[in-house]
């Protein structure tokens, strides 16, 4: 394997070539760098109580002010120098539970008052009106553990703002608040309470779903039914509290359910319709009903037995009832703390967890409880709790490890739209982003970075879990590399327009304002103020960035490569000032385009 750093100088170079555009093999050189990042590494024995991982390991955290990037840059949408300043050298268990006791941000009530201020003949808001707030949140919001459990969350339990819901943008934003109100609670009512989804109902088709007919040969759409186990819950084959597969004596994996599993689920989601006073009767009867939860109408429900997973609900049991036992059916599958503990330390942590750290936070999430480095329990004791879960993810050992003990196959490939959101957050002057930011809305945006928020183009996410790109080293060590399902030759070198459009002040938005100067408050403006201030030493500029942007990352050859450049952009007495921002648009791009930031460790 070719160590890390050396590796990450080639690719570098690579990344800064002019050549890169025409290279179509780069992306398996991209591919073959991320792997080493990816991280390789019975029974339902449920721990009593989990407590975080050795002192020295947790300590780690905030230590310093490149270990508070790398653990905020995990658990938030990127930390800003304020913060930096602030929580280093401070207790992690103090943070975390402040994170937990801060109120949701929501963005509901704001789309609500903005439908109500429409003109009259305008019946919905602008398409991406969701995207559009939550992007606020993750830049400017306060509660930033929660938005960014809202995004983890939303890529597990997939709901796009596609076909109808493109007309049905309410239900959309009741969808991403049912995420924030449940990120801390726990995970059975996240299912029932996406089950009542308008959203959800629209995007899986069960809305209207009307039970079966025999003489018309009608049955229940089963759409959310097979997708509720196959990606919300259980997942495909049974697991062992470490994410790792059960087998039977001949050794091949145990299936969780059948198709008669489907037959039978599929019953229980019947009936259900917006809450108006008729079955199927448009929304536009009553917007408000887009943005609460479904009802069931009795008629229209089946009340056929119900067989599922082991469980029988017996004929002739309502709506509400059956939904209620189905999700509790579910929701007590052994396959659920291991399914989808994996899965969210793959949206914070690394993308290959070790089976011994998937166990330590399954049994969080079995056990309800965590213990904090300083003695204090979080969650209720209750299975499921999210609290519990998120913390034994961030805080555990393998989370933790200082940047020179961290194995070279450890860590993530950063999503695009983290890169994104982390230099808006980093950037920021702090005001409100009136304004949707019309590149990240463009179609052709998002094929050349091949992610929208709450744009999934399919259920299964912009990604899945297991992904490995073929042909590639991560594809030959049986690793997964979920992110790079959306990183090929195209989108690596699109990326760099995408990004460097913002910071160097040029995205669609920031040209059609300066249109309207009374406008230049909107969109997401950059201040540079503090790095402008350290141009003049190039040396102190790319170490504070390295800090600010990678947690101190950057190998000896990358820093000497930036700072070489740096001698090309000299600062001129009479240009001072220009000279000075365009050495740190210049830094912060090329930082921005590295290996060492574009995977996360």
């Amino acid at each position: 394997m070719i160590c890390g750093k050396r590796f990450a100088h080639r690719l570098y170079l690579e990344f800064s070539s002019n050549v890169i555009a025409g290279r179509h093999g780069l992306v398996a050189v991209f591919c073959s760098f991320a792997i080493m990042f990816a991280g390789c590494g019975n029974g339902r024995d449920i721990p009593t109580d989990i407590t975080a991982g050795e002192v020295s390991i947790v300590g780690n955290a905030f230590a310093t002010q490149a270990s508070t990037q790398r653990f905020l840059g995990r658990a938030t949408f990127g930390a800003t120098q304020e913060e930096l300043n602030t929580l280093s050298g401070s207790d992690v268990s103090d943070w975390i539970v402040a994170e937990f006791d801060k109120p949701p941000t929501l963005i509901l009530p704001k789309m609500i008052a903005e439908y109500r201020a429409l003109p009259e003949g305008k019946y919905n808001l602008k398409r991406r009106r969701t995207s559009d707030l939550f992007i606020e949140n993750a830049i400017l919001a306060d509660d930033q553990l929660r938005q960014r459990m809202v995004l983890a969350l939303s890529e597990i339990l997939v709901v796009s703002n596609q076909g109808s819901l493109t007309r049905n943008t309410l239900a959309m934003g009741h969808y991403v608040d049912t995420l924030s109100e449940n990120a801390f609670g726990n995970f059975r009512d996240i299912l029932t309470d996406l089950s009542y989804s308008p959203a959800m109902a629209t995007w899986l088709t069960y809305l209207n779903n009307d039970k079966g007919d025999p003489e018309t040969g009608r049955v229940p759409d089963e759409n959310y039914a097979r997708e509720l186990l196959q990606l919300f819950s259980i997942g495909l084959n049974e697991l062992n509290l470490d994410g790792t597969l059960k087998l039977d004596r001949h050794g091949n994996p145990v299936e969780t359910y059948t198709n008669d599993d489907i037959i039978g689920l599929a019953r229980v989601f019947t009936g259900m319709s917006f809450d108006v006073d008729k079955y199927n009767r448009p929304m536009r009867y009553d917007y408000t009903a887009s943005y609460r939860d479904l009802k069931f109408f009795p008629e229209h429900h089946s009340r056929l037995e119900k067989t599922f997973l082991g469980t029988t609900i017996p004929p002739d049991t309502d709506g509400e009832k059956s939904l209620e036992i189905a999700i509790d059916t579910i929701f007590n599958h052994p396959n659920v703390a291991p399914f989808i503990s994996k899965q969210l330390i793959q949206r914070f942590v690394t993308s290959n967890p070790e089976p011994a750290y998937v166990r330590r936070v399954a049994g969080a999430f079995e056990a309800g409880s965590y213990t904090l480095p300083d003695g204090r329990k979080i969650g209720t004791g209750q299975r499921g709790d999210m609290k519990a879960t998120i913390a034994a993810i961030l805080l555990d050992r393998d989370a933790l490890q200082s940047a020179d003990s961290t194995p070279e196959n450890f860590g993530k490939v950063r999503e695009p739209i983290l890169r994104f959101l982390h230099w808006a957050r980093t950037f920021s002057d702090g005001k409100p982003v009136a304004g949707s930011e019309m590149m990240l809305k463009l179609k052709s945006a998002s094929t050349a970075i091949g992610q929208q928020i709450f744009n999934s183009p399919t259920v299964f996410n912009f990604f899945g879990p297991n992904y490995s790109k073929p042909g590639t080293l991560t594809s030959d060590m049986g690793l997964s590399a979920p992110e790079l399902q959306i990183i090929n030759d195209v989108t690596v070198v699109q990326y760099i327009n995408f990004i460097n459009a913002f910071i160097y002040d040029r995205s669609p938005l920031v040209k059609e304002l300066r249109k309207f100067p009374e406008r230049k408050h909107e969109g997401i403006n950059a201040n540079y103020a503090q790095q402008i201030a350290l141009a003049d030493d190039a040396q102190a500029l790319i170490a504070h960035l390295d800090i600010l942007l990678t947690g101190g990352q950057l190998d000896d050859a990358t820093k000497a490569h930036i700072q070489e450049l740096m001698k090309e952009l000299p600062i001129r007495p009479q240009t001072r000032d220009e000279d000075r921002l365009l050495r740190v648009r210049v830094v912060i791009s090329m930082i921005m385009t590295d290996p060492a930031y574009l995977v996360q460790r």
